[in-house]
Order: C-alpha cells, then structure tokens, then sequence
C-alpha cells in the first residue's frame, strides 16, 4: 500500500474512532495486505478452463439453434394464416363471381288480406280481436261514467287485465 493510500486510510477511521484505534485499524488492513500478498490465490487449472470454454461455446450454440428454430416457427405460422386467407378469399370470391344474389321475400300474411281495403273484417282473427278489444273499452268506459251503479274499480281493473292479455295473446300470434 503506498503513502498516500494509508494516510488517507488513516483519516478515514479517525472519522470513526479515537486516533489510538484508528492506528490500530490501519495497522489490521496493512497485516491483512501482506498475508494475501505472501499466499497467493491458487489459479485454476487450464483443463478446467479449457472445459468452461467448450461448455460456453456449446451453451451458445443451443441458444443460436434455439432462436433460429423459435423465428422459423413464428415464419411458418404467418406464412399458413397467409395461405390460409388467401384460399378463403378465392373460395368467396369463386361464389360471388357467377351470378348476382337474389333476394327471397315471403310474406306473413296472405296476399289477399294484405291487398285488402279492411284487414280486420278480411282476417277472422284480428277481426275476433278488435271485438274484444273494443268490447272492453266500452266496458271500461261504462265503469268511469260510473254507469253501472257500484263501485267500479275492481271491475275496471279486472278490465285492464283482460285487456293486457288479450294484446298479448293478440302479438303471440
């Protein structure tokens, strides 16, 4: 250790302890120093270092293989969805290529009601329907004229009911 070195040393434990111990201190580093000087650490053998070497070298070039074979699997995989969509592509272009599409229309109701003046006197049931529908709300009517002479309300919520099913059944079908 030169000079400069162990004064600063020096200065550095007597930031820490008295100046007594900080000799003291120094003096430790100083006798570890000489120790480590006069027994060298013992180098490895060069057969032992030849043979990290082949175990580097073989490392490296599994982790080559193993990149190259990962890039050529991800190359092959874009490749098959390109080929892929590409025959999806033909296939639909073939079908849309021959002739325009047709549009297939039915209709729900027969073509004479449909083309009636009255669909409700054409169709027995709407026509069934409405009867009911404007039996009750004369009924319903009645009973808020107070008509009938008692009292109304559960007859008109009764009515309301009836009516509520009968619209229902009427969307039914």
């Amino acid at each position: 250790m030169n000079v400069r070195n162990e004064e600063n040393l020096k200065g550095l434990f007597e930031k820490f302890f008295n100046s007594e111990q900080a000799e003291r201190a120094a003096e430790d580093i100083r006798k570890g120093e000489r120790i480590l000087s006069e027994h060298p650490a013992p180098e490895p053998d060069g057969e032992l270092i030849a043979d990290m070497k082949v175990e580097i070298a073989e490392a490296v070039i599994r982790r080559k293989a193993d990149a190259f074979r990962r890039t050529a699997y991800k190359a092959v995989a874009v490749a098959a969805a390109f080929i892929i969509l590409a025959v999806i592509s033909v296939k639909l272009f073939e079908k849309s290529g021959g002739e325009p599409e047709r549009i297939v229309t039915a209709s729900i109701m027969p073509r004479a009601i449909w083309e009636s003046e009255d669909i409700a006197t054409d169709d027995a049931d709407l026509a069934i329907l409405t009867a009911e529908i404007e039996q009750i709300e004369g009924e319903a009517l009645a009973l808020r004229l107070d008509e009938n002479g008692g009292n109304g309300n559960s007859a008109v919520t009764e009515l309301e009911i009836e009516l509520a099913e009968i619209n229902n059944d009427f969307w039914k079908g």
